[in-house]
């Protein structure tokens, strides 16, 4: 039996040039992401547990509700109002896997939203208690000096205070067993001076994680993170990259090629199962070989 080459789990004949308006459409997208639609198989290892992923319409949020819902858990997504197609077809999946699923339209900038959907999600799924906070936003930065204002503060909005509204509202109901997992990333670590303001929230979530999980762990919570590296989601052909940025996104890496939203799930469902009972305050690296 033969090991898969982890070079050639994917296709990989590069990206051709494309750009869209955040959020993105993952109908437009060339090729279509893989989310696991056709590869995720569940072993019950999230059975009756109850899930809100912010960001959770497409990308990495897609690939962990589907694998959440196969794992066993009712899931709640959260996405923005213009998303809702994207959403629709993440409910779609959540729902063939048997499982209950909810959809939430609003923006994490909104501190209204942002706290009213998790107590929304936990009444309508009866409980919560895995919590992901994947939502976020970035933009190409062609020189610090040209660093856009409004731009940066929709990434600090996003990707800091919305996380923080949402975690502020689920923290207190939060029972023993419960977990809560950031999408932070390799930017946190390695951050590169297109992505400034990003990068800067990423490392701000890596220190949140390592905050909270010390409140947390006498309680029995867990709260670590995810660093996805270059990962092929609508995020990228909305950044604003040029041609040769998207046709050659994560050929840098030492496996030589970027990441599908599918490579993710198993990070998440890890991490959100009784399996990782003993990790708090950790940050898990999917990063195509690129070190933290």
């Amino acid at each position: 039996m033969h090991t898969e080459d982890p070079r050639y789990a994917h296709p990989d004949d590069g990206f051709p040039a494309q750009q869209q308006k955040q959020p993105g459409q993952t109908e437009q997208m060339r090729p279509t992401p893989d989310h696991g639609e056709d590869s995720y198989e569940g072993h019950g290892r999230l059975a009756g547990r109850h899930a809100l992923i912010t960001g959770g319409d497409s990308g990495i949020g897609r690939a962990v509700a589907i694998a959440f819902a196969r794992e066993g858990a009712d899931v709640a997504i959260v996405h923005m109002p213009e998303e809702q197609t994207d959403a629709d077809e993440t409910l779609r999946l959540v729902r063939e896997a048997g499982r209950t699923g909810l959809g939430l339209a609003g923006d994490v900038r909104d501190e209204e939203f942002a706290t009213e959907c998790v107590l929304e999600a936990r009444r309508a799924l009866g409980d919560l208690d895995i919590l992901v906070l994947n939502a976020g936003y970035q933009h190409d930065v062609p020189g610090f000096a040209h660093l856009d204002t409004e731009a940066m503060r929709r990434v600090f909005d996003t990707n800091l205070a919305g996380m923080l509204f949402s975690a502020r509202a689920a923290f207190p109901n939060l029972q023993p067993g419960s977990s809560i997992i950031v999408t932070a990333s390799i930017q946190s670590f390695e951050p590169s001076s297109g992505l400034i303001d990003y990068a800067m929230t990423k490392a701000a979530q890596v220190a949140f994680v390592k905050a909270l999980a010390e409140e947390a762990g006498p309680r029995g919570v867990r709260v670590n993170a995810v660093a996805p590296g270059p990962i092929w989601t609508p995020l990228i052909p909305g950044t604003g990259w040029d041609e040769d940025k998207i046709r050659n996104f994560g050929a840098d890496t030492p496996l030589g090629r970027a990441g599908q939203p599918a490579e993710l799930a198993g990070a998440y469902v890890y991490l959100a199962s009784g399996e990782a009972s003993y990790v708090s305050g950790a940050v898990l690296p999917v990063t195509g070989g690129k070190p933290l």
